[in-house]
């Protein structure tokens, strides 16, 4: 017998309980972060009459929750909102992110460094901070209850992170290869377009993915600046089933449903991509 399958069989039979161990402790962890939306889908089937019964399990399943949530309110209108919102913002921060993250990664200017740094600081601000001059000035400019505030609100809040996050993607990309685009007769854009990008994809994509949740969860600008209903966030039309006096509970956790499916959907497609994204940069 090989002494090196000896070794090899050993270690095995060492690390096989440590493995056993993470695994069921991330099952573990994966069963209390998913228990709630568990909680949250059991809810939403449930008829109006039997909220308030002790068992986990319905009696019925109201399928009809998903039906009148869409009949008695705004909720698809409100969808619609979101959607371009959570879109919109999302483009209109990468047409910005790109060009000035490839400039900052590939260009040592005079204040680089500052640049970034109040990048940094612009994500410690939250929007309540500057509500009341945000609404005073869309007040002004006749823009409230506009798709186009929002996607404004959300492309800027959001900007700051798409700059960091692929300014450091980019400078983790070898320069050899922009040089060598250059030489066969590219253009700076050129070699953007078909060398950096391509190469960027992971981070591109990671910018894109916390851009959309992030537009696509806001609550406060959205009701703050959109009074009318039909122009409200989804987020903000689900709360319109929390009333003064009552809750419609089966409607709200059947709104909460319809809201949490695409972006769990889209995740899911692309959830390799973000996490190479995050790592980039960290090693060089």
């Amino acid at each position: 017998m090989e002494p090196g399958g000896e070794l090899t069989r050993h270690r095995a039979r060492r690390t096989a309980p440590r493995t056993l161990a993470l695994a069921g402790a991330a099952w573990l962890l994966a069963a209390v972060f998913l228990f709630p939306y568990l909680e949250m889908g059991v809810t939403a089937l449930r008829p109006a009459d039997e909220l308030r019964d002790a068992t986990y399990l319905p009696r019925h399943f109201a399928w009809s929750n998903f039906a009148g949530v869409w009949r008695d309110s705004t909720l698809g209108g409100n969808l619609r909102v979101t959607l371009l919102v959570a879109g919109g913002s999302t483009l209109l921060a990468l047409l910005v992110a790109l060009p000035a993250a490839y400039y900052t990664a590939r260009v040592r200017y005079r204040g680089r460094r500052l640049f970034l740094l109040l990048v940094l600081v612009t994500q410690m601000f939250q929007p309540t901070s500057l509500l009341v001059g945000l609404y005073r000035e869309f007040y002004q400019l006749d823009m409230l209850n506009s798709v186009w505030t929002l996607i404004l609100c959300n492309a800027a809040f959001n900007l700051a992170f798409a700059v960091w996050i692929l300014t450091a993607y980019i400078s983790s990309i070898p320069v050899e290869l922009e040089e060598a685009a250059l030489l066969d007769g590219l253009g700076r854009l050129g070699a953007l377009r078909r060398v950096v990008l391509p190469l960027a994809l992971p981070g591109v994509v990671t910018a894109v993915i916390f851009t959309f949740i992030s537009a696509w969860n806001e609550f406060v600008m959205g009701l703050t600046l959109s009074t009318d209903p039909r122009s409200q966030p989804l987020t903000v039309g689900i709360n319109s089933f929390i009333g003064n006096y009552t809750v419609q509970w089966n409607y709200l956790f059947a709104g909460s449903v319809v809201a949490i499916v695409p972006v769990v959907v889209l995740f899911a497609l692309i959830e390799r991509h973000v996490v190479s994204g995050l790592t980039a940069g960290s090693v060089k």
